[in-house]
């Protein structure tokens, strides 16, 4: 059993840092917290750190994981030193990175050099940290909690050994206390604003391999009481082929509160084109929890981005990452790639917007948004 020394602010010592884990299962040596009043921060407030996960895996990536890891580094690069500056108040982010094994640490250490990254050896299924590690939130005490949902293997697509623990692995890493909420769903499959505001997909939260039974009155209760929310905004569906089955970070982004990046068609033979239009009508028409109607930001969908078999992949240029100095933005090598990247940066004004490509990855089935994990820095927070 592995004990955490945490120091006066709730965090781990520096020992208990780096002697904490060699990949076996976590135990849950930190508070549990049985009610919640706090919220869960937008993704452009400051974070402490982000957490991802070293490509590992070669019988799951076979001839993309070289790829994938080159795309992951650059991520990881942009994340931890974006070209350009945009002043000192910006707090630097430190880069927490999983790996399954010694021998994949010497490996993560040696790319990940010269970059303000840390690493530690916990086992897990695979990269995708949006989905099994926990939303981070911040108690009305100001103390960092770990919401921690169920996981199924995307209603047991893929269950993979390891994934069910990563959740309570780096919550004890990272000191905070865990919230362990009864229901099944993932990082991925939701959206806030920090004022109030959740987007959602019913296609993910209220499907039978997930929670059967439950309705939308209850689940829009759940998702309050867990995130902190007061309003829900619920889409109907995803992107064609997307085995998350309908994960908001691909369809409808917060970019700022009551601002929403939706994706518009392509062209008309782009295959998420009817669902496209049905997200840009629903958002406009919501209102938020402080009775603002959205305003949509259009994107450009990148199209038809095709898999080795001539099947389209759930590509998506809202799958970006908003780090502390920047935000990443997925690119697939097709003709709306800069339109993209430049539709993205005009809502980020303070921060340097890259492109960046994401093609391997997305053979997974996900790009940057779907393998990191903020974590909130709790100095900064107002009101918690």
């Amino acid at each position: 059993m592995v004990t955490l020394a945490l120091d006066n602010r709730g965090s781990p010592s520096k020992r208990a840092r780096d002697e904490l884990l060699t990949g076996r299962r976590c135990s849950r040596t930190v508070a549990a917290v049985k009610s919640f009043r706090g919220r869960m921060p937008a993704e452009w407030e400051p974070h402490r750190a982000t957490w991802l996960a070293w490509p590992s895996h070669a019988d799951l990536w076979r001839e993309d994981l070289a790829d994938a890891r080159a795309e992951f580094l650059a991520l990881c690069r942009a994340i931890a030193a974006p070209t350009g500056s945009i002043g000192a108040a910006v707090q630097t982010e430190l880069l927490e990175v999983l790996v399954p094994r010694a021998v994949r640490r010497t490996e993560a250490e040696a790319a990940l050099e010269g970059l303000h990254a840390r690493v530690h050896d916990v086992r897990f299924g695979d990269i995708w940290l949006r989905d099994t590690a926990p939303s981070f939130q911040l108690g009305s005490d100001g103390r960092l909690v770990a919401v921690c949902f169920r996981f199924n293997g995307w209603g047991g697509k893929y269950v993979l050994e390891g994934d069910e623990e990563v959740g309570s692995c780096v919550a004890e890493i990272a000191g905070a206390r865990i919230r362990d909420l009864d229901l099944v769903l993932e990082g991925g499959g939701i959206e806030v604003d920090g004022e109030g505001t959740c987007l959602t997909t019913r296609q993910c939260v209220l499907n039978p391999n997930r929670n059967p039974g439950l309705d939308e009155k209850r689940a829009t209760e759940i998702l309050a009481d867990a995130l902190g929310t007061e309003c829900v905004v619920w889409l109907e569906r995803g992107l064609a082929n997307d085995h998350t089955d309908g994960h908001i970070d691909t369809l409808a982004r917060f970019v700022a509160p009551g601002v929403v990046a939706c994706m518009e068609p392509a062209s008309v033979d782009d295959p998420n084109a009817e669902v496209l239009r049905e997200i840009l009508e629903a958002v406009a028409a919501a209102r938020d929890a402080r009775g603002r109607r959205l305003e949509v930001v259009r994107v450009p969908s990148p199209g038809a981005v095709l898999n080795r078999e001539g099947d389209p992949m759930p590509a998506s240029y809202l799958n970006f990452y908003i780090a502390n100095a920047s935000v990443v933005v997925p690119t697939y090598g097709v003709a709306n790639d800069d339109r993209a990247v430049a539709a993205v940066a005009a809502c980020f004004p303070g921060r340097t917007v890259i492109g960046a490509p994401a093609r391997a990855i997305l053979t997974g089935g996900g790009a940057f948004h779907c393998i990191t994990q903020q974590e909130p820095l709790i100095s900064s927070a107002v009101g918690a």
